[in-house]
């Protein structure tokens, strides 16, 4: 109860469980085949009472492939039922992030708090943050491409606190929620999802993960996360 971390790790544990019960899992054969496998189990059990006949090089070989066959199918299973859970829970852990992220840029318009430093000069912005957090957020300048720079604030995303920095694109605000990504995974692709009537587009970059979101359309988001990945990616000034 007083451990965060042994508590994500029990509802990891859930998930898993849970996953793994799922009956979209587990497929019924056709009956053909259960009857062909009742037949062979049948006749197995009636051989086992008779003398074993004089073993034959041919019939030895189809068991040993059969045997072989068999515990690849089973290996199969298997690994498809780890990975199938493992995606599983990758993929409700992101929609719950994203839940929170749309949540986080939500509550910060209706409680007019979009911002703990109000400046659009990133000597500003950026500084602010030290002391407040165990990492020093990118802030890159994009006046010049039209989505400027209004200020950040802390937040509280994933059970640990973030840096949220606020960009506007005309009356479009644009959250983008960071921290480190701590698991040891590199670059990856753009993620797009949306929610609630919010585009979001999540990435990671040089060990950081970032979160943007906003209302504004598919297009000019997109334009600014590419123009934020450039700027972030460059030896700051």
């Amino acid at each position: 109860a007083d451990c965060s971390g042994c508590a994500e790790r029990e509802r990891g544990l859930q998930e898993l469980r849970a996953a793994l019960a799922a009956p979209s899992l587990y497929h019924r054969p056709p009956d053909a085949v259960r009857a062909r496998l009742r037949s062979a189990l049948e006749s197995a059990s009636r051989g086992a009472s008779a003398p074993a006949p004089a073993p034959r090089s041919r019939p030895k070989g189809r068991a040993r492939a059969v045997l072989i066959a068999t515990a690849a199918a089973a290996v199969l299973v298997v690994v498809s039922l780890a990975a199938g859970a493992l995606l599983f829970r990758s993929a409700a852990a992101e929609d719950r992030l994203a839940e929170e992220v749309v949540a986080g840029h939500v509550r910060s318009l209706q409680v007019a708090h979009a911002t703990d430093v109000a400046s659009s000069d990133r000597h500003t912005v950026k500084p602010w943050f030290r002391g407040k957090l165990d990492f020093a957020p990118q802030v890159p300048d994009l006046s010049a491409a039209g989505f400027a720079l209004t200020g950040g604030r802390l937040d509280y995303l994933g059970n640990r606190p973030v840096a949220a920095l606020v960009y506007h694109r005309r009356a479009h605000p644009i959250n983008v929620f960071t921290w480190p990504a701590g698991d040891g995974a590199g670059e990856g692709p753009i993620r797009a999802l949306h929610r609630q009537g919010f585009h979001i587009r999540a990435w990671r970059q040089s060990e950081m993960a970032y979160w943007a979101v906003s209302d504004l359309n598919t297009q000019e988001l997109d334009e600014f996360v590419r123009l934020f990945r450039t700027c972030s990616s460059a030896p700051s000034p």
